[in-house]
Parts: C-alpha cells; structure tokens; sequence
C-alpha cells in the first residue's frame, strides 16, 4: 500500500514581487501582480496620498436652477448609499471610488464671475489685481509638487482639450489659468495642449535598455540650457533682490525642463506607450472670436477623441514615475466651442447664459463629461501597482469655476474626490452646510501628509474638514 502524502509538506508556489524576466542583454520586464505572489494587499488607509490629479469642468451643471427647472446634479438616497442623479449616474461602475462632496461654497471667488472660479478653485485666493487679476497665492497641485514630489522627472503637468477659447485667442488669462507656482509671483501655469508634441516629449523616448533614448538634438538642447545657466549665474550678483528672486524661479524652470528633455524612461509591465493617435484633424491653437461666432467644427468634433489620448498619457505619465501631479483642463472658462457628437452646434457658454439658460443642453453637456471621467477613474484603477491600482494611492478632484450657469452662484459647489489616497473614505455623499471650500483644499494636503489648517485666503477658511477620511 502506498504511503500516504503528508499534505502539510506541499506548499504552493511563491514568486516574488520584485521578480524580473530576463533577456537578451540587459533587458528586464518587471511582473504585474500574480496569484503566485500571494494575497493582494489593500493599500494602507494610513499612508499618505501618492498621486494628485485635478480635472477642471467648465460652466458648473445643473444644480440650484431657477423655480420650474429640475436639479439634476444633487445625488439622493444616504451618505453610504447614495442613489446618483442624471448628471451622476455614468459613474455607477465607479461608484465605490468617489466621494461627492455638496455644500462647499466657494467663497474665496470674488472678482470677476468666471476668472474668480477658476482661480479660487485650487488656490483658495480672491483675484488679485495687485497680480494682474491672477491668484492672490499657490495652487495646490503645486504645493504638494514641490513639498513632496520635486525629484519625479517632471514636478507636475498641466494638459488642455480646446483650451484659451473666446476672448482669451489662445493665450494664457485669468479666463483660463488654474495653476499658479508655488513661489512668490504665484505665475499662471500655460498647459500643454498639443497631443502630439506631448507624447513626444513624454513618451518618444521610452526605452527598454538603461542609458539610452537620449538623442542628438536632446544633448544639443541640454549644453544650451547648461551654458544658459552659467551666464545668467554670473550676471546674478549684479542684480537687485527682487531680480534674483526672479531669476532663480527662471533657473528652476530651466532645470526643470533640462530634466524633462534628458532622462529617458524605462518600460516596465506598467509603464509603456500609450498608443499614438493621429490627430491631424484637431487644431490645438485654433484662434476663436470673442463672442463664439467663429468655428472649427472639425476640431471640435475632434475632441473625444483627443480627450481620450489626453487622459491615456495622463494616466501613463503617473505609472511610469515620470510625475505624481497632473492637471486636466477640459477646456477653459468661455468654452467657446461645439459639441458636434452631441448635435450641439452653437458654444457652451451659449447653453450656459449667452443663448439663456438651457438646462436640458447643458445636462447634455454635464453627462458628457460624468463618462469622459468614468473613462479616467477606470483607466486609474487598471493600472497596478503592486497589490494595489494608480487610483488606490491617488486623490482625484473634479472640479468647476462655478456651481450653476444662470447666476454663477458658488455656493453648494459641484466637487468630486475620487481614490482612497491618505486614507479617503469614498462610496459616499457628505453635504456640508456653507463651508468654505478653502477647508476642502487644506484636507486635500491634508491627505498627503502636510498638517497645516488653513489654506489659501484665512478670511475663508476655518480648518480641514470633517468626515473625510
């Protein structure tokens, strides 16, 4: 009779995570995780947030509406079993992984209606028109770059679909601005809005072996900047305070892109090529006419295709280590362009208040962009990270300049936080009662590990707030 086999003897197969596959060369392709690594580990609620992105929806939704006119943005049901509305109801599949955020007013926006909002938005600050009607102070996406990000690749990233639209032409405005640095002239930050030089710059030089991808013109560009900052180092000492203050926030940016321009990054299981789209039918510049009466039909039907490839190397750009901070305009304040894919062919700032308010368009619009953020919050929560996805140790906060187009009210601002970065409680709707939205940005830094309790202009702020994490 054969002898029994003792089953505590047999142990399963372990593979570690830090295992490689080996070939030719010095090529080494890293592992996703595998049922043969063990349990997958939740990511540690206690540990600081690892990743920021902002997205910016222009023109508020559909909430607050005048006598007669349906809200269709406010959730209903409990805080733990929220039951969406219209506006909401793409981000079922996701539902688990947000946490909508009601009665924060943005009271911090004051000036101008829509340059206010948007410049509040991350920065907590009036308008300044001691700084040319930008931000009175820092933009959060900033901060937490430079507190705790400063040696990624790139600190932060700023990307744009159909951006600097209307009375703007293209250029960068308090219309349009939603960064601003973290130093003592707070600059509005231009985005990048070209699909094709972005991956250019991001991804053309992606390389499977340590050492290369740097080519001729990128050596060429890095002995310019070197010899740039070498004059400009011996020219410091003849200049006043104020004057070095400005040339070392110019040198950093230097720096900056000098760094960008010369480190190659490796390919791992995670981090690759997003597929190139063509393009060519999408005019990133297009110059517009300050009340909406010029069109580029064309480009603008462009744009979910173009949003899609933007949010495609958003998502790749923090998986391959390249930054932890990234900030996606949708468009700007005006949104002076069609909707073509949605047979709405006059501008959004008409279905907003130029053409009168017309909330079954501007619901249109708004689920339009409840999927365009599914499609982000998806494309995170695929990428793993070893045990956990890009979305477990990441905040994403959805945003806008105000909370409803006939009034530009800003009270009961439309936010959205999605991730569970720094231990974010999400599956839920809290409603607060006129909080300052300033309190919203301080537990945001508060996510990544900065204790501070207060934020942007102190007149609106009174601390973090509760029921976050």
């Amino acid at each position: 009779m054969a002898k029994s086999r003792d089953i505590r003897s047999v142990r399963p197969f372990r593979l570690s995570r830090r295992t490689l596959i080996r070939g030719a060369g010095s090529i080494a392709i890293a592992l996703p995780w595998l049922e043969a690594m063990g349990t997958r580990k939740a990511y540690a609620a206690g540990t600081p947030a690892q990743r920021f992105v902002t997205v910016f929806q222009p023109g508020g939704t559909v909430k607050n509406a005048p006598t007669g006119k349906k809200d269709r943005w406010t959730p209903t049901g409990t805080e733990t079993a929220p039951v969406l509305s219209t506006i909401l109801a793409p981000l079922e599949p996701m539902k688990s992984r947000i946490l909508i955020v009601d009665g924060l007013d943005m009271k911090s926006a004051i000036g101008e209606v829509h340059q206010s909002g948007i410049i509040a938005w991350l920065t907590g600050t009036v308008q300044s028109s001691a700084n040319r009607n930008y931000a009175a102070g820092p933009s959060i996406d900033q901060v937490i770059a430079n507190k705790f990000f400063k040696t990624k690749q790139r600190s932060s990233i700023q990307l744009a679909v159909r951006w600097a639209t209307g009375k703007s032409h293209g250029l960068i405005s308090p219309i349009n601005a939603a960064n601003f640095e973290d130093n003592a002239s707070f600059n509005p930050i231009p985005p990048q809005i070209d699909p094709q030089q972005i991956w250019n710059d991001m991804f053309g030089k992606l390389t499977t072996t340590p050492g290369t991808g740097a080519n001729a013109a990128d050596v060429r560009t890095k002995s310019i900047l070197d010899f740039c900052d070498k004059r400009y180092m011996a020219l410091s000492p003849k200049l006043g305070a104020a004057d070095r203050q400005k040339l070392d926030q110019h040198l950093t940016k230097i720096r900056e892109i000098e760094m960008s321009l010369t480190l190659p990054t490796m390919t791992t299981s995670v981090c690759k090529q997003p597929t190139k789209v063509d393009t060519s039918d999408y005019k990133p510049s297009t110059v517009y006419s300050d009340d909406g009466s010029m069109k580029d039909t064309m480009t603008d039907a462009a744009i979910p295709k173009v949003g899609k490839f933007m949010m495609d190397m958003l998502v790749m750009a923090l998986a391959c280590e390249m930054t932890a901070v990234a900030s996606l305009q949708w468009s700007d304040t005006e949104a002076k362009h069609t909707f073509p894919w949605l047979s709405l062919m006059d501008h959004h700032h008409f279905y907003q208040h130029d053409g009168g308010f017309r909330p079954d368009q501007c619901e249109q619009i708004d689920i339009w962009y409840s999927q365009q953020h599914l499609y982000l919050l998806q494309a995170m929560q695929a990428v793993d990270m070893g045990g956990h996805s890009l979305l477990d140790e990441s905040v994403v906060f959805f945003g806008s300049e105000l909370c409803e187009p006939p009034t530009h009210l800003k009270a009961g601002m439309p936010f959205i936080l999605a991730g569970s970065g720094g231990g974010l409680r999400t599956g839920r709707y809290v409603k607060y009662n006129s909080v300052p939205h300033n309190n919203l940005l301080v537990s945001i830094l508060n996510l990544f590990g900065d204790t501070r309790t207060s934020f942007g202009d102190p007149k609106y702020c009174t601390g973090a707030l509760t029921n976050i994490t």
